[in-house]
This record gives C-alpha cells, sequence and structure tokens, in this order.
C-alpha cells in the first residue's frame, strides 16, 4: 500500500495564519525547496508561520500546519509530481523541465519515507528552524485515537 499525507484544516483560524492556505485534503509534501535561501527579517508574520511549520500543498501551492496520512495510488503520485516539476519550473526557475521532475520526484520519495510506517489517520506537524547550517526540518507524528464510545 501507497501512502502520502494530505493537507487538514482542523477551523478557520488555521486558514488566517498563512499567506496562501492550502485547500483542505490536497496532497502534500515538505515544501523545504521554498526555503533554500530564507532569511526572516523583514519577512511578515503569515510567512515566519509558512516556514516554521507549513507543509506544501500539492495543487495550490498553499501551506497547511497539518497534514494527515492516507493512502495514494500510483496515478496520483505521478500527478503530483508533474505538478511539482511545473511549479519549479515557473516559480523557482529550474534550469529545465528534467531537473524539475528530478526534484519533484525527490521531493515525493521524501514525502512517501516519512508517511511509510505511520498508520493511515496518522497528523504529522513540521517544524523548521534556520541554522547556521541551513534549514533544519523535524517531525512529529500524531497517532490517531481510538474512538471513545462510553
Amino acid at each position: 500500500m501507497l501512502k502520502l499525507a494530505r493537507t487538514i484544516h482542523f477551523d478557520e483560524a488555521d486558514l488566517d495564519k498563512f499567506d496562501c492556505p492550502a485547500e483542505n485534503g490536497e496532497w502534500a509534501v515538505s515544501g523545504g525547496f521554498a526555503f533554500a535561501n530564507w532569511a526572516d527579517a523583514g519577512t511578515t508574520s503569515e510567512a515566519q508561520f509558512a516556514f516554521a511549520s507549513g507543509w506544501l500543498g500539492g495543487e495550490s501551492f498553499g501551506r497547511a500546519k497539518l497534514v494527515i496520512v492516507a493512502q495514494i495510488h500510483e496515478v496520483e503520485l505521478e500527478e503530483l509530481r508533474q505538478n511539482l516539476a511545473d511549479h519549479m519550473l515557473k516559480v523557482y526557475d529550474a534550469p529545465s523541465a528534467d531537473v524539475a521532475m528530478v526534484a519533484a520526484i525527490h521531493e515525493v520519495e521524501f514525502m512517501q519515507e516519512l508517511c511509510e510506517d505511520q498508520d493511515i489517520d496518522t497528523l504529522l506537524a513540521i517544524n523548521r528552524v534556520l541554522t547556521d547550517d541551513g534549514v533544519r526540518e523535524q517531525y512529529r507524528a500524531i497517532k490517531p485515537q481510538a474512538p471513545n464510545i462510553n
């Protein structure tokens, strides 16, 4: 079974924290590549929040604070790879379509690795910090809870 994560917003307040919030239910990746040259001086609080804790939606290219692990089919993975490659060409000036596709494949594979040992419906949170060596990402898994029917 192939796994990846979808963006999820629990309430409207999540949407107000980002300049460009992801749509609920988009396939997501870390999107750390967007912060390769990050310098938080002079950035908005929304941009700082996106840097610190935002996953990247693969359709809107907006951000979400949480993602949820779900089953994905190969055709959806291929569509996500192509969306990311196109985005990298248009927004980040990748030198060629081939280079953009290699980067997109790497980004999706990395996200698959984060999800592969997680149960379906596990929530994932990300925390980024800027260090002397560049951007560091840490991940936290919040396991699904059994419903309390008592």
